[in-house]
């Protein structure tokens, strides 16, 4: 591990807002390269120093202070790229809160326009920024929405940089709102967490202690959405606040070709990467061996892996596909965050190989924790995500009597620290489901709830699934997360991560439902049915209500690739998913 100084002269000696932290890079380094974009070849596109950045933030910040007041909300609609970068810094600069959102895309306007519509109206923007070439399009696609044509748009990238002369400092600090960080909406509708330059500086520095960054040394490429924390924060303010050199590319392009990510990082020596656990997969799944062993990963020696369950199965399979490669199963660094807590939580340390551990299935659906050896028949194996961050505090707690666990439990994750936002907004009763909760028979102390479930194992925090999606069947708690992923590997023509596992009455009693996204090569329906039953009933000791196979646009995912299980659900029982083949257990009428 790199000499580093401690968290807290970090914390304490560093800027307490985002353009005071491109300001001071401004002033020590102006020349240092901080992005460079990469287009659909992976050829660079456009790259920024420091202090273009700072002008254009500074010019766009301009902009707005003649058109928007202090606090004022700006919808962000830009494709991936530094147009965006520039934009978001500019409404920090001007005070403007900024809400990042996915621009409407016009072959999917029945799943994006509502988002759009909900983040609008929850939001009150007051203005539209995005690109002059993209004005006419995005204002023809989001023509339904008529609020949103009625609010100014401004054309970022037509200000003139001569502009950032005429800025001046708003005055902000540390409580002041930076952005509206809109959830994915995975199980219910998307909230605007209220994240203030203070929250966003301590994560971030937690961030850099904890992947123990070099200044000036390290290089990151990534692929992940600017639009949500783990690609905004984790990779963009990264960035700025660590100053390190970072490789961006468009998700789209990756999804097409996950490739060219590949070839990127070994043609700029990249040392920090990351991904969700489906990124990885596709990596593996998508390449050819010959194809591997033209690439070079061996400067790789930080690829974290968050904002999905992470599997242990992908940690090996991508470490044994890319071997070749160079790439180092040490490298590999599982963390564990949530937008409510800015992004990172927990995570492990540099270099060092990912704790996993191996329980009873049995036991865990009872919320017990029961050793046994790997590859043991019954068993399962989980992957840690480290220790919290410095300055955050974790504790394990139980839902419903707010008492944290004694070891070997599992209850939700509580979290509590600097890096914990302010609620959700104009949603009060949302945010005191959340935020602000205490331990029974502790009077202070006030706490994150992330309703997801987990244990703590010396030190080491270990998720094992979400608290609403639980699956409880009989009195014995399943993680949908656990048969989805036993599901998509059990017949060759099934798309992985394309799949959702819930509940619903029959008869008064709980059954499961199973509904997983098939390839065009499927042949034979009746195969896939039985091979999902069969592994449901092994593997999980359940007994599968229905099994539907669908095409894999029927699967409804949020803007981040997470699967929506209860709309999923909900389409399911309005008979409206597009089905390919269906299985249905016949049901005895009881006597």
């Amino acid at each position: 591990m790199r000499a580093q100084t401690s968290w807290k002269e970090q914390w304490s000696s560093q800027p307490r807002t985002i353009p005071e932290l491109l300001r001071t890079a401004v002033l020590e380094e102006p020349t240092r390269r901080v992005f460079t974009f990469l287009d659909d070849a992976g050829r660079e596109a456009a790259h920024c120093t420091v202090s273009q950045l700072d002008r254009k933030a500074r010019a766009i910040a301009a902009e707005l202070q003649g058109a928007l007041a202090p606090g004022a909300r700006a919808l962000l609609l830009y494709p991936p790229g530094l147009d965006y970068i520039a934009a978001f810094c500019g409404c920090l600069y001007a005070g403007v809160v900024a809400v990042p959102a996915y621009p409407p895309n016009p072959r999917r306007l029945d799943r994006t326009l509502p988002r759009l519509a909900a983040i609008l109206s929850d939001a009150e923007a007051t203005a539209v920024l995005t690109l002059e070439a993209f004005c006419d399009l995005e204002q023809a696609a989001a023509k339904p929405l008529a609020s949103l044509l009625e609010l100014p748009w401004i054309a970022t990238d037509a200000v003139l940089s001569s502009r950032a002369a005429q800025w001046r400092d708003p005055g902000i600090g540390p409580e002041t709102v930076a952005l509206l960080q809109y959830t994915s909406g995975s199980t219910a509708a998307p909230r605007g967490v209220i994240v203030t330059h203070g929250n966003l500086v301590h994560n971030l520095s937690g961030i850099h202690h904890a992947f123990d960054i070099a200044r000036r040394v390290d290089v990151g490429a990534l692929w992940l959405p600017p639009y949500h924390d783990m690609g905004l924060v984790g990779g963009v303010l990264t960035a700025i606040h660590s100053r390190v050199h970072s490789i961006l590319m468009s998700p789209l392009t990756f999804l097409k070709c996950p490739l060219r990510w590949l070839e990127a990082i070994g043609r700029h020596r990249a040392t920090v990467i990351g991904s969700p656990n489906f990124g990885y997969e596709m990596c593996v799944s998508k390449t050819t061996p010959e194809q591997r062993a033209r690439l070079d990963l061996s400067s790789v020696t930080l690829a974290f892996a968050g904002a999905e369950p992470i599997r242990v199965e992908t940690l090996d399979r991508f470490a044994e596909a890319f071997a070749p490669s160079g790439f180092r199963r040490e490298a590999f660094y599982p963390c564990y965050g949530l937008a409510e807590a800015t992004l990172m939580v927990s995570g492990g340390d540099r270099g060092a190989v990912p704790r996993s551990k191996t329980v009873e299935r049995a036991a865990l659906a009872r919320g017990r924790i029961v050793d046994c050896p790997p590859l043991c028949p019954g068993g399962q194996t989980l992957v840690g995500c480290g220790r919290a961050i410095p300055g955050q505090e974790i504790r394990i707690v139980d839902p419903q009597t707010r008492r944290e666990c004694p070891p070997g439990r599992v209850g939700e994750i509580w979290v509590r620290g600097p890096s914990v936002t302010q609620g959700y907004w104009r949603r009060p009763d949302d945010g005191a489901e959340c935020y602000g909760s205490r331990l029974a028979g502790h009077p202070t102390g006030e706490y994150l709830r992330t309703g997801d479930l987990g244990f703590l194992d010396q030190t080491d925090l270990f998720v094992t699934g979400r608290l609403k999606d639980l699956i409880i069947v009989r009195g014995r708690n399943h993680y949908p997360e656990d048969i989805e992923f036993s599901v998509e590997r059990s017949h060759a023509d099934l798309c992985p991560g394309a799949g959702a596992a819930f509940t619903v009455d029959v008869a008064g009693e709980e059954r499961l439902v199973v509904v997983q996204a098939v390839k065009s090569t499927l042949a034979d329906p009746s195969a896939a049915h039985q091979a999902i039953r069969r592994v449901i009933t092994e593997r999980h000791q359940l007994r599968a209500h229905a099994v539907v196979l669908v095409t894999p646009s029927s699967i409804p995912k949020t803007t981040s690739g997470k699967i929506q299980r209860r709309a999923c659900r909900e389409a399911f029982l309005e008979d409206a998913l597009n089905v390919v083949a269906e299985w249905r257990e016949p049901v005895s009428p009881r006597r």
